[in-house]
């Protein structure tokens, strides 16, 4: 019973921390909130959203040579507020919220992994048997053309030398 508590404990505290940082975003955009923060768009925020990325696997890359993950920690907490500063900003335009999407990719991982969560298809070998490419075309068949567009984009982001200005990069190279 005490075991079992603590696991509860811990679920609460993941759960307020998580709530904690979602209000933290939201009063950042409030009218009373950060000027800079209130004016950023999903496409103004493109660049950092890259750059934090980016760090995560310099934070990971510090933590492989020294066996330190405070800097892993603190450079996943800045990814983690671009996801939350982009659902925020979507829940202000009705698009969506930060709920919808954690709901949809626990949905995702479950759907993608029928060996875990549901009746369990293992090779003789003991390896989970999916068909990974065929689960994700019966997702969504259109995202091919959306996917598509995104290749292009990056492609031409990253071979486009003389899109930066002032170190930032432009709008149309984003």
């Amino acid at each position: 019973m005490k075991r079992e508590s603590n696991e509860i404990k811990k679920e609460n505290d993941r759960a307020a921390s998580f709530m904690r940082f979602c209000e933290v975003v939201r009063h950042l955009r409030a009218e009373d909130g950060c000027p800079w923060d209130r004016a950023q768009t999903h496409t103004s925020l493109k660049p950092y959203c890259i750059e934090e990325a980016a760090e995560v696997i310099g934070g990971i890359n510090i933590w492989e040579v020294t066996g330190d993950a405070e800097n892993l920690k603190e450079e996943l907490g800045d990814l983690m507020l671009q996801i939350l500063l982009h659902a925020q900003i979507a829940e202000e335009e009705g698009l969506f919220t930060i709920r919808e999407v954690m709901d949809g990719a626990s949905e995702k991982m479950i759907r993608r992994h029928p060996h875990v969560f549901g009746k369990s298809m293992l090779s003789e070998q003991g390896e989970p048997v999916t068909d990974w490419d065929a689960i994700k075309k019966q997702e969504k068949p259109e995202k091919s053309g959306r996917k598509r567009i995104f290749r292009e984009r990056w492609k031409r982001r990253r071979n486009c030398s003389s899109g930066q200005k002032n170190g930032k990069a432009s709008k149309n190279n984003v």
